[in-house]
């Protein structure tokens, strides 16, 4: 395998010359890249991304930890990120929640993971972490992002849309499909943006004149099993209601199942409005209607917030901006 020397030598520059011209920082003559660049090219050398992190003290990797690798919710947050990385010559590692320790340990040991392999910059998206741990992680790490979630005292590190917004939107297409007697199935009560976007459910909705007590609630853990028992749990209840809310797609998904195999029709029987808009929602059947929330978009600004901090100027956005998606679950009463 060829080395810079290698390189060097075939060139007729010195070792340092040619390293400058590979690296593309310092100066050197026209000349002497032409050489520099012909020797690579015939020699097939190709720089050493050990040599280049000790030269640059980077090493051109932004880490990413998410909770979970599977579902529809991570995959367009990490496509957007490795795709931007990639755009600039840079890679992404990225760690999950494993082992048996529980969810919020998980998270500071995927973190630490992330510091030890000296990336450039880390992303985290954790509701099992307290706003401590993201304070006491950012002075040691201080390239830090998260996403989809807010952290007291971390505001400009922080890119999440307004779940509570989120949660009225979903009210009011409830309410505008004359949807009055309506059951819920939450995520984890401790979840942040799960209780920010309850809250703008049951506001929107007792403005309508719908109490908090007059909601059905089950509870789920946001994922599909999740959403297929809490559905088995409701119909077991036969509450009188003809719409459902999910807090994400994922129950949406376990719980239409469900449904459906207990003859329950949707929306025949039950309309069922999901949460997030994953790209799966659009080819179900029926069609899940879902208040939609870019993830992708929180992803790629909070990536390019650390590109900047790593010399790469970027434009970053702060404005994630939820809709509703109105599909064939949602309709009219």
């Amino acid at each position: 395998m060829a080395t810079i020397k290698d390189v060097a030598r075939l060139a007729g520059v010195g070792v340092g010359t040619a390293s400058r011209v590979i690296s593309g920082k310092g100066s050197f003559s026209e000349g002497a890249a032409g050489r520099v660049r012909a020797a690579a090219t015939q020699l097939g050398f190709r720089p050493s991304a050990i040599a280049r992190a000790l030269s640059l003290r980077a090493t051109g990797t932004i880490g990413i930890y998410v909770p979970d690798f599977s579902g529809p919710f991570y995959g367009p947050l990490l496509d957007a990120i490795d795709a931007e990385l990639r755009l600039h010559g840079r890679h992404m590692v990225a760690a999950n929640g494993c082992g048996k320790e529980d969810a919020r340990q998980q998270a500071l040991d995927g973190a630490h993971f992330l510091v030890e392999r000296e990336c450039d910059g880390i992303i985290m998206n954790s509701n099992a972490l307290r706003d401590a741990d993201f304070l006491k992680l950012r002075e040691e790490f201080p390239n830090l992002t998260v996403v989809n979630r807010e952290v007291k005292g971390m505001k400009a590190q922080c890119f999440s849309a307004d779940h509570r917004a989120a949660g009225r939107l979903a009210g009011n297409a409830l309410v505008e499909h004359g949807h009055r007697r309506i059951a819920v199935i939450s995520g984890p009560a401790s979840a942040g943006d799960n209780r920010q976007r309850l809250q703008g459910l049951y506001d929107r909705l007792a403005e309508a004149g719908v109490g908090p007590e007059a909601i059905v609630l089950e509870e789920g853990d946001f994922s599909a099993p999740s959403g297929w028992a809490a559905a088995e749990r409701l119909l077991a209840r036969k509450p009188d209601i003809t719409a459902l809310f999910c807090a994400n797609d994922q129950m949406a998904m376990g719980a239409m199942s469900l449904l459906q195999g207990r003859g329950v029709p949707v929306p025949g029987r039950w309309s069922v409005l999901g949460y997030d808009d994953s790209d799966v929602a659009a080819y179900l059947s029926p069609r899940l209607s879902c208040v939609h929330i870019p993830i992708a978009d929180m992803g790629l600004n909070a990536c390019r917030q650390l590109l900047n901090a790593c010399g790469v100027p970027l434009a970053v956005s702060r404005k994630f901006e939820p809709h509703v998606v109105l599909r064939d679950s949602l309709v009219k009463i």
